[in-house]
């Protein structure tokens, strides 16, 4: 099993930056991919960023130039530097942990942007 908790959500005006983080404890594969997707109300979950163990990295197209994803020295931690909010970008935050076909959920965060 393998357990994610977030951290770094809240509430910012648009133009502003956040930072997420997310660690993985548990049973930790050597290979795997970690990054962050989003819902908003009434919205399906949504991809938006990506990164392998490798580093290489995939983006949502609405969040390219905005928002970086990278991984901690221990490959355990994933985080999404957001910049350039805007209030679409409302939404509770998941990290995600994917190893083979297993999917692995944080329990989200809130980011809120205000106009």
């Amino acid at each position: 099993q393998v357990q994610l908790v977030e951290s770094g959500g809240g509430l910012v005006q648009a133009g502003g930056s956040l930072r997420l983080s997310c660690a993985a404890s548990g049973t930790i594969f050597s290979i795997n991919e970690m990054g962050w997707y989003r819902q908003a109300p009434g919205k399906q979950r949504e991809l938006v960023a990506v990164i392998t163990r490798g580093g290489s990295t995939d983006y949502a197209d609405s969040v390219k130039g905005r928002f970086t994803i990278s991984r901690g020295n221990t490959k355990n931690t994933v985080y999404l530097q957001m910049n350039s909010l805007k209030p679409e970008d409302t939404a509770v935050y998941y990290c995600w942990y994917g190893v083979g076909v297993r999917n692995y959920w944080g329990q989200g965060t809130q980011v809120t942007v205000s106009s």
